[in-house]
């Protein structure tokens, strides 16, 4: 890998223009947004179908964001009137729902600018992809993962294609993750008060990245304190600025439903569709209210809240009468989350691409190994990472989006052990 980019970098005039390019944050994010926004145009990806009353553009937080921008209130997450809820975090459907505004519902220009805009997220994500592979492995390591991740076209998928917070979820944890790696060498208040508002607003944007942050904050902790830097009046104020952040959506969830709602309503309904009597690790998209008239009824007479307390005293009972039969499903869910879901498709073949999904899997997971064996900076935080975060999938149900988040650092673990196979493959031998 290092001579491919050394005979790069030594030719002319291209090699003139890579020695500055490779890593440049600039050529990086301008190739990435010009790739993705190739296929937005020339894919037509923009063009989203109307059979299903434009659902597929953004289903709930499309649904929410049209809510919105007619004056509905955050309302609404199917396909008929259910009124206030809390199905999805806030952030993206009122992104949507500007976007609206500003372009009209379900158009094509609003469809091509929300596409645009997760574009940018992705290409910006190789910024901080960069910077962490730099810090944790060796500049060509970070050169090579910014640059894949800024033209490999698998990575491009999610944000050309879906009206969904995904990308914006990946640049979130990625630069929370950097932020937890460089933050022993900062004092002041303002690498805490970033921290802290980062956080707060990747909560808003999907409250699964949630299970990263103990993790994070107490790595940061743990590597200033064997530095000798004091950090209770940081965590602090990350602290508060976190609780600022999320403080007046949970004031709108009790004043709207009148409980205690954490960001979010919707677990127990999820609980219930990966976990009951034909249950079979994969999501059973029958049982969701926008595929099933009997759901949707039944959603529509209880209210969202009482819905989804009878969906999650569903799951339970299923789940206590059935514990080996969950403990089963829930290794199935944790292969199919790394393996990829057996599900038939067209193109590719679901043989290669699950096989590719698993390959890529393996391939991070010895990274990772190669990082903790040979104690590189940052190696725990990345096993953390890992074990933490799909945690969440492995009880519910595992989806090919959900491990996008992650696919970042999982990237880095993955250019990093073929950089360490090709450095033992070249060494001399004794």
């Amino acid at each position: 890998m290092a001579d491919v980019v050394t005979s790069v970098s030594s030719s002319s005039p291209l090699g003139r223009w890579w020695r500055q390019a490779r890593t440049s944050f600039f050529w990086m994010v301008l190739f990435a947004l010009a790739l993705r926004m190739g296929i937005i145009v020339i894919g037509h990806t923009y063009k989203f179908k109307t059979l299903d009353d434009n659902f597929s553009f953004g289903w709930e937080m499309g649904r929410i964001g049209r809510a919105l921008a007619t004056g509905e209130g955050f309302a609404d997450p199917f396909n008929e009137p259910t009124g206030p809820t809390a199905w999805e975090p806030p952030l993206y459907p009122f992104l949507i729902a500007a976007v609206f505004k500003l372009l009209g519902v379900y158009t094509h220009a609003s469809a091509l600018l929300l596409l645009t805009i997760n574009s940018i997220f992705s290409a910006l994500t190789c910024i901080p992809i960069f910077l962490i592979a730099r810090r944790s492995t060796t500049e060509t390591v970070a050169i090579w993962t910014a640059w894949l991740w800024a033209l490999l076209p698998n990575v491009t998928y999610w944000c050309t294609r879906w009206v969904w917070e995904t990308s914006l979820a990946a640049l979130l944890l990625a630069l929370l993750f950097w932020l937890a790696l460089v933050m022993e060498e900062h004092d002041g208040w303002q690498p805490w008060f970033a921290f802290g508002l980062l956080w707060g607003v990747a909560g808003l944007t999907n409250t699964s990245l949630l299970a990263f942050l103990p993790a994070s904050g107490l790595y940061a902790w743990y590597r200033r304190a064997k530095l000798g830097r004091r950090s209770l009046a940081g965590v602090v104020l990350a602290s508060a600025v976190f609780i600022g952040c999320i403080t007046p959506w949970l004031i709108r969830n009790q004043r709207t439903f009148g409980r205690w709602i954490f960001i979010r309503s919707n677990f127990g309904a999820e609980l219930r569709i990966g976990n009951g009597p034909t249950a079979d690790g994969t999501w059973q998209e029958y049982l969701h209210p926008t595929r099933n008239v009997y759901e949707m009824r039944r959603f529509r007479q209880l209210g969202e809240l009482a819905y989804v307390d009878v969906r999650k005293r569903e799951a339970m009972a299923w789940i206590r009468q059935n514990p080996g039969v969950f403990l089963f499903l829930s290794f199935k869910r944790f292969v199919y989350y790394w393996a990829g879901i057996p599900k038939l498709s067209l193109f590719p073949p679901p043989e290669v691409k699950n096989s590719l999904f698993l390959a890529s899997s393996l391939l991070a997971v010895s990274g990772l190994f190669l990082m903790l064996r040979q104690r590189r900076p940052g190696a725990w935080l990345f096993l953390w990472l890992i074990l933490l975060y799909p945690a969440i999938y492995y009880i519910v149900f595992p989806h090919p989006r959900y491990r996008h988040p992650i696919e970042p650092q999982l990237a880095i673990l993955i250019v990093y052990a073929v950089s360490q196979a090709e450095t033992r493959k070249t060494r001399p031998a004794n």
